[in-house]
């Protein structure tokens, strides 16, 4: 299949674990509705980004994968409506072990697998190393209905090993679903740097890659963070084919041409002119001093 349909979700949250899965569930099927066949709901969409602060009594947010009820609920819808469905979840794994995990599932509703986050964060606002265990899946693609998918998690957004491995993997289009945004009151130039550098560099692993990014952001003040928004879709040479709002409740449908990939990766032959042969020291922490 060539031509494949993208449904995004991005959306607001509440306290209300149950009212923010309604709320998502109603959008999934809004965007099925509209011809969408993959759909990617942004991370942690089950609940308010509680990372803002180290507080034990989030932990019982957490639920087990596959088992958990929201799993298991978009399990039943992806089946009914005949989509593909990326959800971010809050996984307890075990007693004391809790990781930031995304589940596909395939359009007959069948459970895929998982990609635990890899790269954890842990900045003012973003306490995440206190929550979640570092992903021990590595870097995962999912054979769905319609396309070969990539799906790593907001933070791992940054780090181009990433997005290079998993497309070497034989993704054809590459979903990070997110969660960011701007301290409340900060300065506008500040702001405009951060949103254009994310931004960038996501696109830029569409283009050093050859495949379609899919980014997935909330809206809405939480704690001290305005979330940006911002959700984009770009093809395989960078440039947006959709981009949404800062501030609003958003979905939308894309379609994309996964063709297109032997079409770019032939022109500009990046995968052709690696020098593998020359990469070892990527694996050294620092190059610059022992």
């Amino acid at each position: 299949m060539s031509k494949v349909k993208i449904g995004t979700v991005q959306m607001q949250c509440t306290a209300n674990k149950q009212e923010n899965i309604a709320k998502a569930i109603a959008q999934v099927r809004a965007v099925a509705q509209q011809g969408a066949q993959i759909v990617c709901l942004q991370e942690l969409f089950a609940s308010l980004y509680f990372c803002f602060e180290e507080n034990h009594d989030y932990f019982p947010l957490a639920e087990s994968i596959p088992e958990g009820d929201t799993t298991q609920q978009m399990q039943a819808l992806a089946q009914e409506l005949g989509v593909v469905i990326i959800a971010s979840l809050f996984e307890k794994r075990a007693a004391g072990l809790y990781h930031n995990t995304t589940v596909v599932i395939d359009a007959d509703g069948s459970y895929l697998g998982n990609y635990r986050k890899a790269h954890i964060p842990d900045d003012p606002g973003f306490y995440e190393k206190f929550y979640f265990t570092p992903g021990d899946t590595g870097y995962k693609v999912f054979d769905t209905k319609f396309a070969k998918i990539g799906v790593l998690i907001c933070w791992d957004q940054w780090y181009p090993e990433a997005a290079r491995i998993t497309s070497l993997m034989g993704a054809e289009i590459l979903f990070y679903p997110t969660a960011i945004g701007w301290e409340v009151g900060a300065n506008e130039e500040v702001n405009k740097e951060q949103y254009n550098a994310w931004q960038l560099i996501q696109r830029s692993h569409a283009i050093a890659n050859g495949i379609p990014v899919v980014s997935v952001n909330r809206v809405g003040t939480e704690a001290d963070t305005d979330f940006w928004g911002g959700s984009f879709i770009a093809n395989q040479m960078g440039s947006l084919l959709y981009l949404a709002s800062h501030d609003k409740e958003e979905n939308h449908v894309q379609e994309i041409d996964l063709a297109l990939s032997d079409y770019y990766r032939t022109i500009w032959p990046f995968l052709r002119d690696r020098r593998i042969d020359n990469y070892a020291p990527i694996l050294s922490r620092y190059l610059g001093k022992p």
